[in-house]
């Protein structure tokens, strides 16, 4: 059975699911250079995906589509080559119209080439949640596994998924949508009081905030002024807040008065630290540990109290964890999660924020069919790379090189290699396949890279390890192979590769091993042999505000480096582009 899922709204997608083994999911963002989360407006573009891989429209047996804003139903207008089409989906999590996660909200047809086509719809959270708890190790041992979903228009929302009972709401956390973090960024720090133009502003500013607060201090008397706020705002008898609870649900920032509450809470908190001359680096460092704290207790409580109820199906504790929506993204806070004596594992998957919605909509599909069971899955299931060039531009040649030249290459130039290697992976991390590759033995290294890529320098570039050296190197250093926990940089390393190591002398570490990708760690164990570091500088190789490069044109293209490997192939710039300075010279 082939079972099509769609995310029509941001982070646009198609998933495909032949059986239970999923055969790509392809973001809008990482077609020809696509801009970042952009939606699926006309759908024509889904029969040109399906195309790329083989398909076409009527192989698809079963179409889902992955719901949005409401507490009912959300209505898409979007076109079929131009001609309008108004498609009904499903809201944006569980609700008294649509109780049950994994029974569609509803049904309808749309079309793709004037053919008719008929679909279901299922809430936003289940998509999360199916695909989170899909790709878990939990699902392939068949144990039950609480998951967290936080997404931004979202409260934390706290499930219990049981394979063999289906999926329990516990209730949220706390209410509090997960743009609230976004959001502080918009009232403090370099983007306070900047127009957001676009949703993709917004969500661009999560990620930048979380580097950012590297550079303060969580405050003692900030900490107290935010849970005096939060209560009195949130979750008080106060009217307005009673009001608040009874009028905003979690249903999507869209669809309710969610967001004025939040800009209150940090027009308070500016008010209260005005007089102490505090920072806008120590406020947005106190709102992080503040929101930390929060999900950590609360979690912590709920998990505790449901446990011990009398109907509880939960087994004594410690108990699997999943990580998903949005704020999944956030390595400091998974990573505080993680540490809780409560959780025997946390899994967040490389999709967990939209990117993940399609395949959670095709997963929803087949569990109907099937009941939650686990997805047969690959990292790099993402688009093809496009052909190689065939005339290269002036100045550039190109050559066959292995994976232990491409290591000599990084060692003895010092420069950075566009390493763009098979499918590209899911998610918005680049893991190897699409990634800027670079010695991290020099602090120079991580300004070098910022300046190319016309990011912030306060922005971390992460480091990438074999999977076996990374406890010497990183503290805890376990396994991580998605970039999504931060590990502290151990006190020896940090001046042999301060390249990765952040302000606040942690790292977003990814380890790498034969089984995750034979290329990379190949690449890694000969740097090592070369250099004596286990470590390379691992940062996305796209243009800004664009997904991956698809191909090797697009990275001679960009001109920002000189060096580009793909498939066997290392294309070199052997003189300075249009009679400019060279690379090292220009960035």
């Amino acid at each position: 059975m082939i079972i099509c899922g769609l995310k029509l709204t941001h982070d646009g997608a198609v998933a495909v699911l032949d059986g239970d083994r999923l055969v790509f999911s392809m973001e809008m963002e990482k077609r020809a250079n696509g801009r970042r989360y952009s939606a699926i407006e006309d759908l024509r573009h889904v029969a040109d995906i399906l195309a790329d891989f083989g398909y076409t429209v009527d192989d698809v047996d079963e179409w889902v589509i992955d719901g949005w804003d409401g507490d009912r139903t959300h209505v898409l207008h979007r076109s079929d080559g131009g001609d309008p089409l108004v498609i009904p989906i499903g809201p944006y999590r569980e609700s008294e119209h649509a109780p049950d996660l994994l029974r569609p909200s509803l049904s309808g047809s749309f079309t793709i080439s004037g053919t008719p086509l008929r679909y279901t719809s299922y809430p936003h959270a289940a998509g999360h949640l199916a695909s989170g708890y899909g790709s878990s190790p939990y699902a392939v041992r068949g144990e039950p596994s609480f998951v967290l979903i936080w997404d931004g228009g979202l409260f934390p929302m706290l499930y219990w998924a049981d394979p063999a009972h289906g999926v329990r709401s516990l209730g949220h956390l706390f209410p509090l949508i997960g743009h609230a973090y976004a959001i502080a960024g918009l009232n403090f720090g370099p983007q306070r009081g900047v127009s957001q133009a676009t949703k993709a502003d917004e969500l661009s500013i999560a990620g930048k905030l979380m580097a950012y607060i590297a550079l303060g201090t969580a405050r003692p008397e900030v900490l107290s002024m935010l849970a005096e706020a939060f209560h009195r705002i949130f979750e008080s008898d106060a009217e307005p807040a009673v009001l608040y609870r009874k009028s905003v649900g979690g249903y999507g920032s869209l669809f309710e008065p969610s967001r004025p509450p939040v800009y209150e809470l940090f027009a308070s908190l500016r008010d209260g630290v005005r007089p102490l001359g505090v920072s806008d680096e120590d406020v947005l460092a106190s709102i992080h540990v503040f929101l930390e704290r929060l999900l950590v207790e609360r979690i912590t409580a709920m998990v505790e109290h449901w446990s011990a109820m009398p109907d509880s199906p939960a087994a004594e504790g410690p108990w699997n964890l999943c990580l998903v929506g949005g704020c999944a993204l956030n390595i400091k806070w998974n990573s505080a999660l993680r540490a809780l004596p409560i959780f025997r594992d946390v899994w967040v998957p490389p999709f967990p924020n939209d990117s993940g919605s399609a395949i959670g909509a095709a997963a929803l599909g087949l569990a109907q069919h099937t009941g939650l069971v686990p997805l047969a899955w690959q990292l790099r299931s993402g688009p093809r790379l496009g052909p190689p060039p065939g005339a290269l531009p002036p100045g550039w040649t190109a050559a066959r090189t292995s994976a232990s030249g491409l290591a000599q290459v990084l060692h003895e130039t010092g420069e950075p290699v566009v390493v763009l290697n098979g499918r590209a992976e899911l998610g918005p991390r680049a893991l190897g396949g699409r990634s800027i590759l670079a010695a991290a033995t020099s602090p120079a290294m991580r300004d070098r890279l910022n300046r190319m890529k016309g990011r912030e320098p306060y922005r971390p570039v992460a480091p990438v390890c074999l999977v076996d050296r990374a406890p010497e190197i990183f503290d805890p250093g376990v396994p991580d192979p998605y970039m999504l926990f931060d590990h502290r940089v151990r006190p020896e390393w940090v001046s042999r590769i301060p390249a990765v190591v952040h302000l606040d002398g942690t790292a977003r570490l990814q380890t790498v091993s034969a089984s995750d990708d034979p290329f990379l760690a190949e690449v890694l164990e000969c740097y090592h042999r070369h250099s004596g570091v286990p470590v390379l500088c691992n940062t996305s190789a796209n243009l800004a505000g664009r997904g991956f490069f698809p191909d090797v044109a697009s990275a001679i293209e960009w001109g920002r480096a000189g060096l580009v490997y793909s498939e066997g192939v290392l294309y070199q710039r052997s003189s300075p582009a249009d009679g400019g300075p060279d690379e090292r010279e220009r960035w």
